[in-house]
């Protein structure tokens, strides 16, 4: 979890604006705004970059990276569909699962 554009508050500080998970030997970076990307991901070693802010459920491999956003689990926004996303790694390769939620 990273704290995103309307987190506010001081609990909000608490949370990192980035992140980096490892599972099973896949290098994962998390951040809130992909345009706030600031590293180059394939060069750094990860094979995934996960955001949100758009809320637009979406994958895509780029240079060998999946970029992943999960969408909103939340109340809808805009027309948006309610979704969520799965990273699934299995044997060293990761992949991704995007699911609608009924609303």
């Amino acid at each position: 979890m990273v704290r995103g554009n309307v987190d506010k508050g001081a609990w909000a500080r608490r949370l990192p604006e980035t992140d980096v998970l490892e599972v099973g030997g896949i290098s994962i970076y998390v951040l809130h705004d992909l345009a706030q990307l600031d590293l180059k991901p394939k060069a750094a070693g990860f094979a995934v970059v996960v955001s949100g802010h758009s809320h637009v459920p979406r994958q895509e491999t780029r240079d060998g990276v999946l970029y992943f956003n999960p969408g909103s689990a939340g109340p809808r926004r805009f027309k948006l569909p309610v979704s969520v996303g799965k990273l699934i790694v299995e044997n060293g390769l990761v992949r991704g699962e995007l699911v609608e939620l009924a609303a």
